[in-house]
């Protein structure tokens, strides 16, 4: 082995080696979720000082045709639009903007959507021109070829949406060939539509609480039928505040600490425990027992992630009760202590940060292991005052409603590092309504029963909660114990008589009903 090694790369030139036309596609694939997507063209909305934001899904008849986000902020003219479609189009973002790379509008909508559409009107008299662009995924990988949308479409486009919310200036982006949308119509685009609708409220809810609260922001989320006009919904976004407890769960908190980072300086942690079983929507709604707990980080007042610890400790059941609420100081960018993702989905952390909570105190000089001490101490007391112990138990996992396996977890201790317990639906012998598959920890229910069971409605893979819930505990223990006794043994032969006679009778009420 030689010890001539060179600490920097010797070069001999270089080349211009523009991106293939395919980098599009690239783009458009970096796990965008749908929700976050349209959280990205909202925060653009935002940055062009919009009062009112529109979220609009269009629909002819049964089927799904566009979705439109429309707001009333200060537009963009030609060049500002070229500048705004180009792939990370260079443009001044000033210290106060949400966006920051200059590929969201592209990367958000393509995700999503054969084709993007912008049109925009910049405030001027009122026969000042709207201009707009579109970018199909099929002509951008064949050479980055935007369309420039014909000028009578773009005024008919912003005539539609005058004093809803445009007036004298605003931009509509539209999405065509939306990927997600239901394929068939009837009673799977009403279902689409309200499970959609109810997630996509609760993100913007959630992530965009701050500028919501305010009395000069709204946006609305509406369906229309194109057709006939007709205007199936039409509601406000309501702020969801992670910290909207009525009530403190230690009186000593909200409390601010402070992390000195070397490269950055001090930054504020605000402390906060939630009280113990809480069933509130800014308690509930932020996800699972583990995903919500942590830190909430906000830019520029957005929040950019909910939940986790950022490598300083291993999330736990008895930390359910923690939130801390972090804003990102200004130039956090240049110090690359804080890192923030393309989909403002999260933040990555330095090992400088961990370090730095580890001596960061209050004003009082108390360090910040303390509140995780008083927030651990917080829920195990509650569980003491509030119910006998619990034995742990193996979580319910895939099969079940995600809010069902929130109740659980939330409810009863978990036994750590152990495989969750699964539940299918499967063709098995009629004479039994399940069956219990301990090799793969899986509850498996009858399919001949199915259909009986949810009553003409149709299946999915977390049908049955109320089933499902029942299933999970009474056999929860089969799966914790190494063997089923005699009285094991004997339960699961009653329950399963017991079952069998009751899914034959909703069979029965089926055919009677037929």
């Amino acid at each position: 082995m030689t010890t001539d090694w060179q600490f920097e790369v010797p070069v001999a030139g270089s080349k211009h080696l523009p991106p293939d036309a395919r980098y599009m596609e690239a783009l458009s694939s970096q796990g965008y979720g749908f929700e976050a997507a349209i959280a990205d063209l909202v925060d653009n909305s935002i940055d062009a000082g919009a009062k009112d934001v529109v979220i609009h899904f269009l629909r002819d008849g049964d089927r799904l045709v566009s979705l439109l986000v429309v707001d009333d902020g200060k537009g963009m003219d030609e060049e500002g639009l070229d500048v705004a479609m180009t792939v990370g189009g260079r443009r001044d973002y000033g210290s106060q903007a949400l966006g920051m790379f200059g590929t969201g509008l592209k990367s958000a909508s393509l995700s999503h959507a054969g084709s993007v559409t912008v049109v925009s009107k910049v405030r001027g008299t009122r026969a000042a021109a709207p201009a707009g662009r579109r970018w199909t995924m099929e002509r951008a990988v064949t050479g980055y070829q935007c369309d420039i949308v014909a000028p009578d479409y773009a005024q008919q486009l912003v005539d539609r949406y005058y004093d809803c919310p445009i007036v004298w200036q605003g931009t509509i982006v539209r999405w065509d060939q939306v990927k997600n949308f239901p394929r068939s119509g009837g009673g799977q685009t009403d279902r689409y539509l309200h499970r959609t609708i109810n997630k996509l409220g609760l993100h913007l809810g959630l992530h965009l609480h701050r500028f919501l609260a305010r009395d000069d922001f709204n946006i609305t989320i509406a369906v229309e039928d194109v057709s006939t006009g007709t205007e199936y919904m039409n509601f406000g976004v309501q702020p969801l505040d992670p910290f909207a407890y009525p009530v403190t769960g230690h009186p000593e908190y909200a409390r601010e600490f402070v992390a000195t980072l070397p490269s950055l300086g001090p930054v504020t942690l605000t402390a906060h425990v939630w009280p113990p079983k809480s069933n509130i929507d800014e308690f509930k709604a932020v996800g699972t027992v583990i995903d919500r707990q942590g830190f909430y980080f906000y830019r520029n007042d957005r929040l950019v992630q909910a939940g986790g610890w950022n490598n300083f400790r291993q999330p736990e059941q008895h930390l359910a009760l923690a939130r801390v609420a972090v804003d990102l100081p200004d130039g956090f960018a240049a110090s690359e202590v804080f890192r923030l993702t393309v989909k403002k989905d999260g933040v990555d952390t330095s090992p400088e940060f961990a370090t730095a909570l580890e001596s960061a105190v209050d004003a009082e000089g108390r360090p910040f292991t303390r509140y995780m001490a008083d927030a651990d101490a917080t829920y195990r007391t509650a569980r003491k005052r509030t119910a006998t112990s619990r034995r742990p138990v193996i979580p319910a996992g895939r099969g079940f409603e995600t809010s069902v396996r929130e109740a659980i977890e939330d409810e009863l201790p978990l036994v750590p590092g152990e495989e969750p317990i699964a539940v299918r639906w499967q063709k098995i012998d009629n004479s039994t309504f399940f069956e219990v598959d301990r090799e793969n920890r899986t509850i498996v229910l009858n399919h001949h029963y199915r259909a009986a069971i949810l009553g003409g409605r149709r299946g999915g893979l977390n049908d049955a909660p109320v089933l499902k819930s029942l299933m999970y505990l009474l056999l929860h223990q089969v799966f914790e114990k190494e063997y089923s006794g005699s009285r094991e043994k004997d339960n699961l032969q009653l329950w399963q008589s017991v079952l069998v006679t009751a899914a034959r009778a909703e069979l029965n009420r089926v055919a009677d009903h037929d």
